[in-house]
């Protein structure tokens, strides 16, 4: 096999096995614990549930503005565009693995023979930590806040603005999420779809419209209060974003980023300039290549 024979086969496999995958997760062919599809589904419900019974912002509507375009958000970042990407991620890994860099190569902990609690508590507190770092740098790099202004032009949150982003931040953070797995000895524990599922749920409710601070907790992880300032129009003087936490707070807490001054709920969300992002889904498509006046 040619060496480009060898990519595209690599290309291939990885595009037609992860949509062979997705089908057989909305037909119910794969085992429950690796069915993301359907649990992405049923936490949806559960946590729109809790917005329509327990609303914060009260006078919000249950289908609130732009309610379908984020739902189609959902769909498309987590499914159709992991598609898509999956053979260039098999073409990045096997050309890594042609120089000698490898999962063993960067291990820098091997815990493999640790109890699952452990492993479990580990590979979370290290993914997400990747993913703060990786979300200050949306913020704090100009190139990178063009794309990142998708995610912030939600006018009004709810559950399914978690997974409102666009698709170039999926280029950026599965590459760092998958570094940081490799720095665990390219291990991830047989359990770890707790961890990513428990981490869909504490996204959609940390957008979701519902009063949740989980009392002394709230040092530890993200939650409601605290995001909904993260996606303030008005920001503290001087400050490129507060409250960068994905799933954990700590970070912000650690790193002095945190900034919750109040918990009305009633705070303006977007940005400065917000008015020139597209309302459609193919004109965010596309934003972020060209630079505005309002980057």
């Amino acid at each position: 096999m040619s060496f480009m024979q060898e990519y595209i086969k690599a290309f291939t496999d990885a595009f037609l096995g992860t949509a062979e995958w997705t089908l057989k997760s909305i037909l119910f062919q794969v085992p429950w614990h690796t069915n993301y599809f359907w649990a992405l589904i049923v936490i949806s419900l559960l946590v729109w549930g809790l917005e329509i019974f327990f609303p914060w912002r009260k006078q919000q509507s249950i289908f609130r503005k732009d309610f379908w375009l984020d739902g189609f958000y959902m769909f498309f970042n987590f499914f159709v565009f992991a598609i898509v990407i999956s053979g260039f991620y098999k073409v990045l890994a096997l050309s890594l693995g042609k120089i000698g860099i490898t999962a063993k190569s960067l291990a820098v902990i091997d815990f493999s023979t640790w109890p699952i609690w452990a492993q479990l508590l580990v590979f979370f507190v290290i993914l997400d930590f990747v993913q703060w770092i990786t979300h200050i740098l949306l913020h704090k790099l100009p190139f990178l806040w063009r794309f990142h202004q998708v995610h912030h032009s939600v006018k009004e949150m709810g559950f399914a603005a978690h997974l409102r982003y666009h698709w170039m931040e999926n280029v950026l953070y599965k590459p760092l999420k998958t570094f940081g797995v490799m720095l665990l000895g390219g291990f991830e524990p047989e359990q770890a779809y707790i961890v990513h599922f428990a981490a869909i749920t504490i996204g959609h409710l940390n957008h979701a419209n519902i009063k949740l601070t989980y009392g002394p907790l709230k040092y530890v992880f993200n939650n409601p209060v605290m995001h909904l300032y993260h996606h303030s129009y008005e920001l503290p003087k001087g400050s490129y974003g507060v409250n960068f936490g994905i799933s954990l707070s700590l970070w912000d807490y650690i790193f002095k980023t945190n900034y919750v001054p109040e918990d009305s709920g009633t705070i303006a969300l977007g940005y400065p300039g917000d008015q020139s992002m597209p309302k459609s889904f193919w004109g965010q498509f596309i934003y972020g290549f060209k630079k505005s006046r309002n980057t």
